[in-house]
Formats: C-alpha cells, structure tokens, sequence
C-alpha cells in the first residue's frame, strides 16, 4: 500500500508548532537550550515551522538591561546557536530576540532554516501606553534605513515586509508579525495575507491581566478569519519578571476562524503545541472569495513591497504521517452537544423565516405536502407547523396527504398517520395505486398485465403520481406544494425528475443534507420546540431503514425491499463527500485522506457523541462510496440541480441551487475526478 497516500503533507497540510519555553531574565544561554529542545520536538513531530515568544532569546522583561551590550552580544551568539543548530533539523524556526542595527536597537523575529537566517523582521509597533514602555529601547520598523544586515558573514534581509516561502511545500508562505502588531486597526498580516502569505505568525510576550485570554482568542480569531489564513500565537511564559506584570504562556492555532490548537496556560515547565493547517482550504477560500483579490489590488502599493524568501526544508513526505487534527464525521452537525442545539434552532428559524416570507409575498395562507412516514417530509411537515405557529394561523392550513404506492409498508403508512396526527394538521390519506395502475395500463405495461416488472418506469409513475396529485390539490385547495426532498438526494440525483419529487412549489429542504435532518428530527423530539408529546413518534421515525418503498417485496415480509444507502452508499459518507468536495472543491484523493482520518478504526475508543454513528470504514469503502458519488455528482445529475425550485440555504456547506452556489452544465463529464480517485490506494 502507497505510504505516501496516508501521510498529510501529500494532501496539502503541514505540521506547525507554537513553543512557548520556560525563560531566565538576561540569560540567552539558557534560553536558546531550552528553545532548542522544544525545536527538536517539533522537529521529531514532523513539523514544517515552529514560532517562540517575542524576544525569547533574552526575555522581553529585561528593560534597560536590553542597553547592555553584554546582553545584546550573548544574544546574537544565542541566535548563531540556533543557526548551526538548524542545519540537522528539517523545519524552520522563528525565534525573538533584540537586534542592533546602524545605532538603532529593533525587536526582532528571526527566521532560521537550514543553517541561515533568511530574513529579520522587526517589530512594527511599539507600545507605549499602560504597562509598555517598548519605545524607550526600541525603534520602530520603519525607522530602518536599510533591507539588509550583515550577520554571521551573510547580507540577512531586513524588514516587516517579508514573506517566506518553502519551495517544496508551494502552499507554504508564512509572514512574521510581532505582538502589538496584530492589535492595531490593520494589522500588517492584512497586507501580508494579500502579498500571498497562507500561514500568519506572532511572536508575543504579552502579560496576562482578566479577562486578555478571551480577547486573544477573538484578535486570532478574527484575524485568521478574514486573512483566509492560518494564525500562530505564542506568548511568554515561566521565568519572566514579575516586578509589575504576570504572564501565562498561552500557545493558540487557528485556522480561518477556527481554533486547531491551545495550549494549557500558566504552566511551570517548556511546552509544546501542534495542528495540521490546511493551506489548500485556504488557497480555495482567497480563490472563491474574489473580494480578497479586489483588496489585493486596492493596496497594491502596499502588497508590492513585500519580498519573497525562499527556503527548501527535508520534510518527513516518504512515510505514514497521520493527520493531528480532529476531522469529525459529520461535518454539517457539530460533534458538541450546545452547538449542535444552538445549529438546529439556526436552521429551523432559517426554514420557518424562509417559508413565512414566501406565503406572505404569495398571499396564500395554505400548503400541500405529501408524508410519508420517513426523515424528509417529517421534517418539512415540523417546518410548515412551526411557520403557521409563527404566522398565527391554525395547522389545519397545512394539508398534508399520505398516499400509499404499490409498496408502501404498513409501518410507514403508521407513521405517516401518527405524525400528523401529533402535528395537528389536516390528514387525509390518498391510495395512488387505482391511478398508478391506469397509467401502466396506458403504457402497456407489462405490470398492468399482472408481470412482476418492476422498472424505472414502474418507479416513477408511481413518484409522479404523488406529485402529480399534490400539485392538483394545491390548485384545488388554494395553497402551494412544499417540497421535501434533501441536498444529499438532489447532490446523487436520487430524486425523480420533474413531475416527482424533484418538483414543488418552494422546497424548505432544499439546502439541508440527510445527516442534518436526522438531528433536526431528533432535536425536535429531545426538545419538544414543535410538538409536544410526539417523540416517540419522531424517533420511530428516525429508527426507520430509508427506502423509496417503490418495489414491493415479498409476500408478507413488511421490510422495504429497496434499501436506499445499499444502491447510492451510505448516506454518513456521502454527506462528507459532498461537504468537501462543493465547500472546497477539494480532490476525491484528499477527500478519500479526511475520511479516513475520520470514520477508520482508530483503536482508541473515541466515538463519535451518543447520536453519531458508531460504523466504521475502512479505505477500500471509502473508495467504492466515493466513486458512486463522484459519477452521480459530475455525469448523471446536474440536468435535475439545473432546474429545481426556489428553497432557501441554510448552511455554509453550500446549496446546489442553479441560482446560488452550484452552475454547472448538464453534460460534464466526470473523468478527472474518476482519475484521480487512482491515486487512492486499494
């Protein structure tokens, strides 16, 4: 089996690390020992960079000792420890330290790697407010009068305006800023970010006071949010004066807003934290959000005076290297129990908001909606209930038809009864079977000549019918069809086609996957927010095998005979198929590595919570779900997601509404991603 297959940086990750080393006051020899270890830890960890504290190699407390040319000398030898250090590591460093440059004295991040120094970015605001006195030593960056240095026999690049690239890992650019630096109005990593930087690095000292941890994590939250980028944060820790300030050693990873990695705070000892940072999904993100690049050429002056440092590191890229990092299964329902209730209340008020305002604009006051005792239309009907709550007007406006087929089993015509008996709507019950059996008949078909012939054709009459006689009752009755089929169903083209249950009036369902509605139904019966008394109900529902019930089975066996997830996969799967690959656009190869990451045994006895599923996969199913998705989603489907009805989208894992987030044409072809897909080993 291909090793390299299962290691992250062939899928666009690298490894990153935030030290945060226990520290002496005035002491650079102590100091870059303890650096070092940490470096061969990440080192040994297969990280790509790994960034200490601000001013690291002397203290950041030393105040006028930083006048001392005793302490500045000591430093530099500290730093040339660090450089001939890094040429047995395969990753680069950034380390802080003070730095005498034409009578100026700056602070300084240094950037080593392979047994240079390839570039010195000072520090480009000083505070002096407060606690801070930073002024009173330091000059600011753009007091500089050169881009150079000579330093150990080398001419080392000077300035804030620099961008450092690993040549073989393309995606990895990273840009160094210094504590202040990322709390003014705009930070220089803005500009950075825009000049190409993917991965946005602070060296910080930063003493704690209430309340600062929240505040940094909003500050490298929002920064990496909307620089599209990865945000390292690392601060003093143990050792530092305490004569007037205190300090926590707190260590933060984000990535465009989400947070990878946080280190334990106030700690005696050196420590350590990693996260696997996508650089793709960052790549992606800057390339569909094309007001990034309009920024970028707002600030051109701005962008174009940043140069490239270019570096090339021994990665660990031949063997297995797992991801470190938390994939979880189902990516459009939060594995945390308060955010997942907090997204299900978002997504009904989005659908109940949505559906309000579409009776409103219509001037209709009644929907049709046809139940059938199975996930999708449980949920539609609870919207509809809650939106004629909202609206002041009694559920019976919502008139709801079960309409038994030729294989319809008697515990969803059950459930199908329960359930709207529960809701309180109107509940009539229609046999379709008398129509269905005409229309076989007009075709000559050999059904209707008592032949066990049970074709598309025998499907689709009977999924037409429905529709059909919905759409004829809403024009009787005076109300508007609502559509109850899926995104997972419409993204497999597993929906029939026009006259079926691809066709509605208006669609609440339109945007929300099978793996989000599963929650959603048992939120409701946890929470009782729309019908009270009806869980067990909700849950025999949910406990229910999910077929079209299209084909009859045997003689008095009640089970479906068709088994949807046996035909299209699994649905758990599929879902996170479909949320990588329209989110991200990211590779069936690269999809194939998170989900493997995600559903294989991992042999720890880590679950998913009490409602996730405990399956597991294995490559060799991952690989066979993947390539019915990925013919379904590029070759079959599109003609049915070209023409679909109005529905609102309630997530940012996307919608495939023509007039949203998916225009694609109907007769694509699905090659380049089948070919990839041979990337995945068997």
């Amino acid at each position: 089996m291909n090793d390299r297959f299962f290691n992250l940086y062939s899928h666009g990750f690298a490894r990153v690390a935030v030290a945060i080393p226990r520290c002496r006051i005035a002491d650079p020899a102590y100091n870059v020992e303890q650096t070092l270890l940490l470096a061969r830890q990440a080192a040994s960890q297969g990280a790509a960079l790994v960034a200490f504290p601000e001013l690291g190699l002397s203290a950041y407390s030393c105040e006028d000792l930083f006048h001392q040319r005793a302490l500045l000398d000591a430093c530099e030898a500290a730093l040339l420890a660090v450089v001939e250090a890094s040429r047995d590591l395969p990753l680069a460093m950034v380390v802080g330290l003070p730095l005498r440059v034409n009578h100026q004295l700056f602070n300084c991040a240094a950037v080593v790697a392979g047994g240079r120094v390839l570039g010195l970015v000072p520090k480009s605001f000083l505070p002096n407010y407060g606690e801070f006195y930073e002024s009173r030593q330091f000059s600011a960056a753009d007091c500089a009068a050169v881009d150079a240095v000579r330093l150990f026999g080398e001419d080392v690049p000077f300035g804030a305006h620099q961008v450092f690239q690993v040549e073989n890992l393309p995606l990895l650019r990273f840009h160094v800023e210094i504590c202040e630096d990322v709390w003014v109005p705009v930070p220089p990593s803005s500009f950075a970010a825009m000049a190409g930087a993917t991965v946005l690095v602070n060296l910080s000292a930063s003493n704690v006071l209430v309340g600062k941890s929240t505040y940094r994590h909003q500050l490298v939250s929002q920064q990496s949010a909307r620089c599209m980028a990865a945000y390292l944060y690392t601060s003093a820790g143990r050792g530092e004066s305490t004569t007037d300030m205190a300090w926590d050693g707190q260590a933060l990873i984000y990535e465009k807003g989400d947070m990878l990695a946080e280190s334990a705070r106030f700690l005696d000892e050196s420590h350590i934290i990693f996260a696997d940072v996508d650089l793709e999904r960052m790549s992606q993100e800057r390339m569909r959000a094309t007001t990034f690049a309009q920024s970028a050429r707002r600030h051109a002056e701005e962008v174009a005076r940043f140069r490239v440092q270019r570096c090339t590191l021994a990665l660990p890229v031949e063997g297995r290297l797992p991801l470190n990092r938390e994939v979880e299964r189902f990516p459009y329902v939060p594995a945390d129990r308060a955010l997942r209730d907090e997204r299900c209340t978002e997504v009904y008020n989005i659908q109940v908001q949505a559906l309000i305002q579409r009776l409103s604009a219509s001037g209709i006051q009644k929907v049709v909606i046809g139940v059938s005792g199975g996930l999708d239309s449980t949920h539609a009907l609870l919207v509809c209930a809650a939106a004629m709550d909202r609206l002041g007007l009694p559920r019976t406006n919502i008139l709801a038809y079960t309409m038994p087929g030729f294989a319809t089993s008697g515990r969803t015509l059950k459930q199908a009864h329960a359930l709207m008996e529960v809701v309180g709507c109107t509940a009539q019950e229609i046999d379709i079977r008398p129509s269905c059996l005409q229309m076989l008949r007009d075709l000559n078909h050999p059904y209707a000549e008592g032949k066990e012939q049970y074709d598309v054709t025998f499907e689709n009459v009977q999924a037409g019918e429905r529709t059909n006689h919905l759409f004829r009752l809403a024009n009787h009755l005076g109300a508007i069809v609502i559509g109850t089929g899926d995104l997972s169903e419409l993204a497999l083209g597993w929906c029939t086609y026009g006259v079926g249950d691809h066709m509605s009036h208006y669609n609440v369902n339109a945007s929300v996957p099978k793996t989000l509605i599963t929650h959603l139904v048992r939120w409701v019966a946890e929470t009782g927010s729309v019908v009270k008394g009806g869980a067990e109900v909700l849950l025999n529902i949910l406990n229910t095998e999910i077929s079209p019930e299209l084909v009859p089975g045997k003689e008095g066996d009640d089970k479906p005979a068709q088994i949807t997830e046996n035909v299209i996969g699994p649905y758990e799967l599929q879902d996170f198929n479909l949320y990588y690959i329209l989110r991200y656009g990211m590779t069936p190869s690269k999809v194939a590595f998170l989900s493997y990451s995600a559903w294989h045994a991992k042999g720890e006895g880590r679950w998913p919570d009490e409602h996730g599923s405990r399956n597991e996969y294995e490559l060799a199913d991952i690989k066979r779900n993947l390539k019915i998705f990925l013919w379904r989603f590029f070759k079959t489907s599109q003609f049915k997601r070209s023409c679909v009805p109005n529905g609102p989208k309630v997530g940012n894992g996307g919608s495939l509404s023509p007039r949203g987030d998916w225009r694609a044409p109907s007769d694509s072809e699905a090659t380049v991603w089948l070919d990839d897909l041979k990337n995945i080993p068997d």
